[in-house]
């Protein structure tokens, strides 16, 4: 919060009527995407369910926290022992289109998107020749003009791509996390 100076939790932003559920709801998405819902007092980083048991999510959340997780873990193949990629999910219709592209987009912001099989990260340019999407989404996903931003700037209420609002954030405290400065 700017004016005090504290630092909350994205849920308890919600609580105290500063940050928009919705909002709150994008933003945590992209954190269980991108690996790990964090503890902004002290830099725990933790899974969704770990991340409920803290306080740090409300039970009726975890559900879509634990499908946005999944862009990390890969989502199951039914009836095998199989994973598929966020992407692959994506075509199959298990993840909306305008979601699924969100959750990339937090994963390139952060250091490249999480291959679920081979468990790093990678470039656009590698995740492409992998077929971890194809020629369309490559396309959406190297545009900086494309409109599909996602995320929401509750100061200036503009929709931004994640890097962008990863941009408008301020590294703070020892661990060196991003806080985005809420604005009365």
């Amino acid at each position: 919060m700017e004016e005090t100076g504290e630092i909350m939790s994205i849920i308890e932003a919600v609580r105290k009527r500063i940050l928009k559920r919705g909002t709150a709801i994008e933003l945590l998405e992209a954190q269980a995407a991108t690996g790990n819902i964090i503890d902004p007092i002290n830099a725990r980083k933790m899974s969704v369910q770990d991340a409920y048991r803290a306080g740090l999510i409300e039970r009726n959340h975890v559900d879509t926290l634990e499908r946005a997780e999944r862009a990390v873990k890969g989502y199951p193949v039914p009836g095998t022992n199989q994973i598929m990629s966020l992407f692959e999910a994506m075509r199959k219709g298990l993840v909306v289109e305008s979601r699924g592209i969100r959750l990339l987009e937090a994963q390139i912001a952060t250091g490249g998107l999480i291959d679920p099989r081979a468990h790093h990260r990678v470039n656009i340019s590698v995740a492409y020749k992998r077929g971890l999407f194809d020629e369309r989404m490559n396309e959406i996903l190297e545009d900086p003009s494309d409109d599909t931003k996602g995320f929401f700037d509750p100061n200036t209420e503009e929709n931004l791509s994640y890097l962008d609002l990863m941009d408008r954030c301020e590294l703070k405290g020892p661990a060196n996390l991003r806080f985005l400065i809420l604005r009365p």
